[in-house]
């Protein structure tokens, strides 16, 4: 690994599943935000390093 985050790369399933997830949030302010990550993770078929980054970055509530 090179220290650069998947952000840096080509990942468009990761930027796709961050758009999806602030408007499902936004619109459904009542799901935990854990549930909704799990479900993206497997909706944009992310990477093992992709479900990382997200559990890493924005699993807290």
């Amino acid at each position: 690994m090179d220290g650069q985050s998947p952000l840096h790369g080509k990942s468009t399933s990761l930027k796709k599943a961050l758009t999806w997830m602030a408007e499902t949030l936004a619109e459904h302010p009542e799901k935990k935000r854990i549930i909704v990550l799990r479900e993206a993770e497997l909706r944009f078929d992310l990477t093992p390093l992709e479900c990382e980054f997200l559990d890493t970055h924005f699993s807290a509530e």
